[in-house]
């Protein structure tokens, strides 16, 4: 089982397939890096020599900012806009949906699951 960024990657896997494991790498990154350190995309990641998989952790961490570091500027960007007050910052504030979407039905999974209102019998 091979180890890149803090992250353990799933041994029988397709290498893109499995360094998309690594939080900040989606499929379109995996593939880019195996095509800069020129891996085929059908290796499974068993079949990694040590040496590869120096090589991609190298790479990522030296072009890719991924895992804590990433999760920290994330968590950075929404504290900033909490602290303006702008309009988004304050539907992060509030738990409500932050890109436009409606709330007079839907948005269940930022509001959370529904409460009953008393007396709303029809």
């Amino acid at each position: 089982m091979a180890r890149i960024a803090g992250v353990n990657i799933p041994s029988q896997k397709r290498v893109p397939i499995g360094l998309t494991y690594i939080h900040g790498i989606g499929r379109t990154k995996a593939a880019e890096i195996c095509e800069k350190l020129s891996i085929p995309p059908a290796r499974r990641v068993h079949e990694l020599t040590d040496d590869e998989v120096l090589r991609i952790r190298e790479l990522i961490d030296r072009e890719y900012q991924v895992e804590g570091d990433l999760r920290r500027v994330v968590a950075m960007n929404i504290k900033r806009l909490m602290d303006l007050g702008c309009y988004r910052g304050l539907r992060h504030r509030k738990g409500l949906p932050v890109r436009g979407q409606r709330t007079h039905t839907n948005a269940r999974t930022r509001k959370g699951p529904a409460r009953p209102i008393a007396g709303k019998k029809k």
